[in-house]
Order: C-alpha cells, then structure tokens, then sequence
C-alpha cells in the first residue's frame, strides 16, 4: 500500500514522494512576462516536492490574460525559466511546465483591442483582472479552423521551448474553463463543425493539442490537467461523466505520463459542484498514473493512495505557505495557513517569507 513519501515514476521523471505542488498562479513574473529572480526563490524553496508543476504559463500572448503571469514563447522568457529549473534541480527537485492558453478570459486590453477568441463567440461571466483595474470580459471570437491548427502548432513550439529551458516535462492546461475547457464542454461551444456538437467532436481540439506536445516532447514528458465536475468561468456540461471519462480514454489512447484531475474528494469545494464527483469513472477509464488535486487534507490523502483512488496527489494552497510541506507531513504538523490578501500580490510578502519548520 503505497504512502505519500513514497516515490513515484510519472513517465521519465522520478519523483522522491507524492505529496506533488499544483500550478499556482502568483503574479510575480514582470510586466513583459518574463520569469524573475523573485520567482527562482521561490520554486527553490519547493523543491521538495516531489514534484512541482509550474503556474500556468501563456503559451503566446494571445493566450495570456493575467498580469505580471510567466510566458513561454520567446527567448527573455526561456532564459529566465532557466533559472528557476536550474535552482529547483540544483535542491534534487523536479519541475514541469504547464502550458496555458486562457481563450475567451483574456481581456482586449492584453491583445492591443482586438477580440479574446474561443470555441464561439461567448462571453465569460465576471470580471477580468487587467493592468488597468477590474474590467468586465469582452465577447469573444470563435477560431477558425485554420487558427484553431495554429495555437496547436503553438502548444508544440510552447513545449519545446520548456524544455530548451530545462523543465523535466510539461503539463497542458485543459481545466478551469480556459480555452481547451471551452472546447471540451457544451455551454461554451456551440459549433456546428469538426470541432462542436458530439462528444467525439468537442474533445478534438484537446487530443491535437496533446498529440501535437506528445510529438514534440515525448509522452513521457507530457501530462494533462483536467477540471470535469462543476461550473467555471461559466464553463460547464451537462453529462460531465461521459465527457470526461470519452477524454480519458482518448488520452491513454495517446499515451502521456499522468493525469491530473481537479476536483474535490466530494465533487463539493472550489468548483462549487453539488453533483456526485466524475473522478472515479475517470480513473477505471484510464490506465495510467493517475493524480488527484483539490481541497485535500494529509488524512484525505493517505485515504486515496490507501483505497486506490489515485497514485498521487498535489497541493495547492498548503504549498503556499508551507515552502517544505512534505517535512510539514512528515513531522506531523499543522499546514500553516496562507494570506489570502497576499495570492497575486507584488513582491515577497507572502510569497518567498513563509519559514520553513
């Protein structure tokens, strides 16, 4: 029965435990979103993990809509993504770069005024967070096909880039009503053509997005984050189990080295589903290392490794505040709690000052 300090292969990378760090999105990176020295500290101080995977990361500024987020797509950014995996190699760490492309969420402000794009032309619900304050999301445009097969062109090169930048693998972002989400579920698309209407068709776009980062990296270096239970961004579907277990089964198809499934132990949490949790169909469905994130506890943890629920499992606001959250673990003590106030905030203050035990 394996236990959370257990190590774990995913793919190529061999991981020292399972208690792995989930993305975080921190907002220290600068204005042209190039990680910095701020941020090599910090994921230094993490490495402990037995993996982490990066914050989001905009694979083109198309697909970056957060201020002061890391991007992937040219060569200042590489440079600097360099550093940290260098720090987080340098403490025995292992790190993978998760690739992002946020779709309808990206405010005008980000694309010199022209149109965020989507699956269709739909609106996002609230406000976005831009350089100039809160504002509410524009009305997006739906891809072309022909654009749709560039932003796949461009998760390759994204993928490669990481890797130039010395990640041990990547990980695609399909969760949390981005774009490929909005490809995935029905109440952001509403396309008539390859890529909308049937289930078949809606998860087109995920599996040549994955096959194109698979044939530029290796499936061993490639992992995948889905979010199947609950409304985000105004994201949902109506039948989440046949959805998300069709895309499960289509992505052992591929081969990639992990799955990661956010979603709490209940279907309840974050994602502020009432309905039942689609994890455990999406575990029978695929056949490889499977992880599990959202709203867990040390206990709840040992619970899913003990029962077989998942293979690992990875924290998210625990790693925050607790930079060696495996010794945290291991010595028996109380996560500390995070500051809120200081998620997205600028500069160390609750971000590189949390102590270690």
């Amino acid at each position: 029965m394996p236990t959370l300090f257990d190590p774990i292969r995913l793919g190529s990378i061999e991981c020292r435990n399972r208690i792995l760090m989930a993305p975080l999105t921190r907002g220290r990176a600068s204005h042209s979103h190039i990680p910095n020295d701020l941020m090599v500290e910090y994921y230094r101080q993490r490495a402990s993990a037995g993996l982490i995977i990066s914050e989001a990361t905009g694979i083109s500024q198309q697909g970056l809509g957060v201020p002061f987020a890391p991007g992937i797509w040219n060569p200042e950014q590489i440079a600097g993504w360099k550093k940290v995996t260098h720090a987080v190699h340098a403490e025995g760490g292992k790190i993978v770069l998760q690739l992002w492309h946020m779709g309808r969420v990206v405010h005008s402000s980000f694309l010199n005024g022209k149109k965020p794009v989507s699956a269709s032309a739909t609106t996002s619900p609230g406000h976005a967070h831009t350089y100039f304050g809160n504002q509410e999301y524009d009305t997006s445009r739906a891809l072309t096909v022909e654009e749709i097969a560039d932003i796949v062109r461009q998760y390759g090169a994204a993928a490669r880039n990481a890797m130039e930048a010395g990640f041990d693998g990547v990980q695609v972002h399909a969760a949390n009503g981005y774009l490929i989400d909005q490809f995935l579920r029905e109440y952001s698309n509403f396309r008539r053509d390859q890529y909308g209407g049937t289930i078949e068709n809606r998860m087109r776009f995920l599996s040549e997005v994955v096959s194109e980062v698979v044939s530029a990296v290796g499936s061993e270096q490639t992992g995948v984050r889905i979010s199947p239970n609950g409304e985000i961004l105004g994201v949902n579907d109506t039948d989440p189990v046949s959805l998300f277990t069709a895309a499960a089964k289509k992505l052992d198809e591929i081969g990639i080295a992990y799955l990661e499934v956010r979603e709490s132990p209940n279907g309840a949490g974050m994602l502020g589903s009432d309905q039942p949790p689609v994890y455990p169909a999406i575990r029978k469905a695929f056949s490889g290392t499977f992880i599990m994130n959202n709203e867990f506890s040390y206990a709840r943890a040992t619970q899913a490794l003990a029962e077989g629920e998942a293979d690992a499992v990875s924290f998210g606001r625990n790693f925050i505040s607790n930079p060696d959250l495996p010794d945290v673990f291991l010595k028996g003590k109380t996560p500390v709690e995070s500051d809120i106030a200081t998620w997205y905030s600028a500069g160390e203050k609750g971000y590189t000052d949390y102590p270690a035990i």
